[in-house]
């Protein structure tokens, strides 16, 4: 069984708790006290412990705040509370890079790369292309990081032949996202490149900003286009319209604990079949078009 660390927390983002719920199951009572409601409300859906990740067991965590860190801990069962960071090198086989704000992502994971650990970097990498190749170069073997939205492979988005066949070649994507570009464009525009079945850049790019809304359109040379819409406080569903040769689709993102559940079970495998385990091409078009849209 793999030991995994989980390190970090930012401001909106209760991940250092699902995270970890995925993995060891967690206390009903202590959870409830979570900041972020709708972690218990989903979790209580599923049944534990069948429905934990069994390759795995977050074993130690570290945030800025130790009080934070001791209530994840208690609510996530993680045995071991560290004072340091730096703690975790060699006393675990991966770490789980849990904060959304990508600025702190360079900074926190080189350690762990240059230390030869897998790191899981939360969505999105990075803001600019400059920054993700500093990251990629700190690589010490093919895979040692990953890194991407789990709503790529999450089910209730992914389309079945038949779903493929109803719609013929994917042309245009228009998706939507509730909150903010820096945070949550990934979860819209990784799932629409696949769709797309795209990894080059586009040969136009326009953006519109308009208080925190930001909306995004690229077009590519081989008749395909997507627009992409962040809300900002606006209320949305992650929506994906997809239009084909023959059809056109909707599909809403649902289910956070399933999408979560595969993401981390995807770096697992990763880290034991010592293999990359996503598209780095494509990777590097989604910051590409997340720089477009950034503040």
């Amino acid at each position: 069984m793999l030991r995994l660390g989980i390190i970090g927390s930012s401001s909106g983002n209760g991940h250092p708790y699902s995270w970890s719920a995925i993995f060891n199951g967690y206390e009903p009572d202590i959870m409830a006290r979570c900041p972020f409601p709708v972690i218990p409300q989903y979790l209580a859906q599923q049944k534990f412990p069948e429905d934990c990740l069994k390759n795995g067991q977050v074993t130690h965590i570290w945030t800025q705040d130790p009080e934070k860190s001791r209530h994840i801990a208690q609510a996530s069962r993680i045995p071991h509370v560290v004072d340091n960071i730096s703690d975790l090198i060699g006393k675990v086989d991966g770490i789980l890079l849990a904060r959304d704000d990508a600025e702190q992502h360079e900074e926190m994971a080189i350690p762990f790369l240059r230390a030869g650990m897998p790191v899981y970097i939360d969505k999105p990498l990075a803001l600019d292309r400059l920054t993700e190749g500093r990251i990629f170069a700190e690589e010490r073997f093919p895979g040692q990081i990953y890194t991407g939205t789990p709503l790529a492979h999450a089910a209730e988005l992914v389309l079945d032949s038949a779903a493929q066949q109803r719609l013929g070649e994917i042309r245009h994507v228009h998706a939507v996202t509730p909150k903010y570009w820096n945070t949550y464009a990934v979860h819209i525009i990784e799932p629409a490149l696949g769709y797309l079945e795209l990894d080059s850049s586009p040969i136009q790019k326009n953006v519109m900003k308009s208080g925190e809304t930001v909306v995004l359109t690229a077009r590519w040379e081989m008749g395909k286009s997507a627009t992409f819409i962040v809300t900002g406080s606006l209320p949305a569903k992650i929506t994906f319209d997809i239009f084909g040769t023959h059809g056109h689709e909707q599909r809403v993102f649902a289910d956070s604990f399933n999408a979560f559940k595969t993401g981390l079970q995807r770096f697992c495998a990763g880290i034991e079949n010592q293999q990359r385990m996503f598209n780095l091409k494509r990777q590097s078009l989604v910051t590409e078009l997340i720089e477009c849209g950034s503040y």
